[in-house]
Parts: C-alpha cells; sequence; structure tokens
C-alpha cells in the first residue's frame, strides 16, 4: 500500500471539506448582496456603532458600514451603509437617526420613496449615491428648548426691566391718583344719582314736546292753506267786481276807484300773512324746539361786535 497516496487523498478531502463549511457558514449561493449608499448627518451620532442596523420602515435592511468625521466640516458625520440589493431607495427616501426602546441603541431608520419616484443614483462629485438626512427627534426637541430657554431670558429680561424702582414708584403713583379719583366719585354718589334722574326727565318732557309738537305744526299748515284759499277768492272777486263796475255808471266807478286800493292793500296783507305762517311751519319742521325755547340767535360775523359796540358809544 502507498501510504504518501492515502496521506495526499486524506489532505485534499480535509481541505475541500473545510473549504465547503467556510463557503456555507458564509452564506455559500445564498449569501445576500448589498449596495452602498452615503448620508451625512449635522448632529452627534453618538450610540451609533459599527455594523449598527439599518432599518426601513421597521425593516432590516442593511448594516452601518463606516463612520467618520467629514474632513471639510467637523460638524458633520459622514455614514456608509451596505444595504440589501434590491431594496427601493428612491430619490425622496430620508435617513433619520432613532434610538431603540430603553436599551438607548442607535440606529439609522430610513422612511419615505413614494411609489413613483425615481430610484436613487450617483450624483457627480459622490463615489456612491446620497440619502438625504433629516433632523432626529432628540435635535429638534433641543432646538426647541434652546429657543424656549432663549425666549424666557428675554421675558425675564424684560420683566425685570418692567419692575425696576422708577416704574414701580410710577404705578404706586398711578394706583394711588386712582384712589382719589374713587374716593371722589363715592362722595358724590348722591349728586351723580340726581343729575342722571334730572337728565332722565329732561329727555322724557322732550320726547313728549316733540310729541306735541306734531299736531300743532299740522294745525298750522291748515291754516296757512286755508288763508292762501281766502286769498284766491277775495282776487276772483275783486275781479268781479271789477267787471261790474266797468257795467255800471260813473258813480259806481268813483267808489270802486275809492275802494279798489283799500281791497289791494288788503290782499297784499294776507299775502304777506300766508308768506309768513309758510315759513313759521317750514321753520318748526326743521327745529321743533324753537316753538318752545325760540330762535337761538346768530353768531356774530368777524367785525360785527367791534362795529356794534362803537354805533353804542356816544
Amino acid at each position: 500500500m502507498n501510504y504518501t497516496l492515502v496521506g495526499a487523498f486524506v489532505l485534499i478531502l480535509g481541505g475541500a471539506l473545510l473549504a465547503a463549511a467556510l463557503w456555507l457558514a458564509s452564506g455559500g449561493a445564498w449569501q445576500k448582496k448589498y449596495d452602498l449608499y452615503l448620508t451625512v448627518e449635522e448632529e452627534s451620532v453618538a450610540g451609533l456603532n459599527l455594523n449598527a442596523p439599518v432599518k426601513y420602515s421597521g425593516v432590516d435592511v442593511g448594516k452601518v458600514s463606516e463612520i467618520q468625521l467629514d474632513p471639510a466640516d467637523p460638524q458633520r458625520v459622514i455614514l456608509l451603509f451596505a444595504i440589501e440589493r434590491g431594496t427601493p431607495i428612491k430619490q425622496d427616501t430620508v435617513a433619520v437617526l432613532k434610538t431603540q426602546g430603553l436599551t438607548g441603541i442607535t440606529y439609522v431608520e430610513l422612511s419615505g420613496g413614494a411609489r413613483d419616484a425615481a430610484p436613487l443614483t450617483v450624483t457627480d462629485g459622490n463615489r456612491y449615491p446620497l440619502i438625504r438626512s433629516k433632523p432626529s427627534i432628540s435635535a429638534r426637541l433641543e432646538n426647541v428648548l434652546t429657543r424656549v430657554l432663549s425666549k424666557l431670558d428675554s421675558t425675564s429680561g424684560s420683566i425685570n426691566a418692567l419692575l425696576s424702582a422708577e416704574n414701580q414708584a410710577a404705578f404706586k403713583s398711578a394706583l394711588a391718583d386712582i384712589a382719589i379719583v374713587a374716593h371722589t366719585i363715592a362722595a358724590r354718589q348722591e349728586t351723580i344719582d340726581a343729575g342722571i334722574a334730572n337728565a332722565g326727565r329732561t329727555l322724557e318732557n322732550s320726547s313728549r314736546a316733540s310729541a306735541k309738537l306734531g299736531p300743532a305744526i299740522e294745525g298750522v299748515d291748515r291754516s296757512a292753506s286755508a288763508i292762501e284759499k281766502m286769498a284766491k277768492e277775495v282776487t276772483r272777486t275783486s275781479a268781479s267786481a271789477g267787471k261790474t263796475v266797468n257795467s255800471i255808471g260813473a258813480d259806481v266807478q268813483r267808489f270802486s276807484a275809492e275802494t279798489l286800493p283799500e281791497l289791494e292793500r288788503l290782499l297784499g296783507e294776507l299775502s304777506a300773512l300766508s308768506t309768513s305762517l309758510r315759513s313759521l311751519t317750514e321753520q318748526t319742521e326743521r327745529n321743533p324746539a324753537s316753538l318752545l325755547f325760540g330762535r337761538r340767535p346768530v353768531a356774530e360775523g368777524p367785525g360785527e361786535s367791534s362795529s356794534r359796540a362803537e354805533k353804542g358809544k356816544p
């Protein structure tokens, strides 16, 4: 028996078995393939470690392959993801840092990816496709708290300025003045009540007077109409009398010559009376209170007072 051939066979068989075991342990034909993606975080990534899970809507789709600072800006952190090939990474996909439960383990959550959005591709200047990022909940809370504290600080400064010694003295003085006014009003409460009651009675009397003025105005209007009608009748009578005088003798004509002037003067006075009554009616309609209180005196024009004073001097 050739022991050399047997030993060689055993070594070859053992190596083949070891290679097969390693191949099967690494996944073999079922080994997953990954694509690399970049994202840039502008916040602290404390708690995020290498091989931390990358989830898409809660499903594990990859892991964090590399974490490093941006050489151009140390405030930014560059993350490299290894994501399973075939995962629908779209142009509107967003990466967010999240903390898992009470353990505090940080992972990357991907979200977005509308159905009609285009797949994410490599852009100029980048080696891998760049996934957009947005601030985490803790970063947003920190920003909100920072703004709130800033506003509280500003409000505190304003309150301190408002409550300065000078403003406190002015406030005390204003309160003292208000107290004096309140005591004065309380001391004259009876006078104020009486004034309000008198004002109420005055308004009531004015209302009654206005109600009574209506029939009086209507009566004046009817009187003016009656006088005007009487004047027209007298005019017609005068015309008839003129015709009659022309038809009779000279004696009657002489009588008419003496009587007609008197009739004409009477007609003129009746016409003036009718005009005055109509003017009174219009004035009463415009200002009913003038029947009770009379017409208000017309204000003197410029220079009238001095001229009247000079006329009154001896």
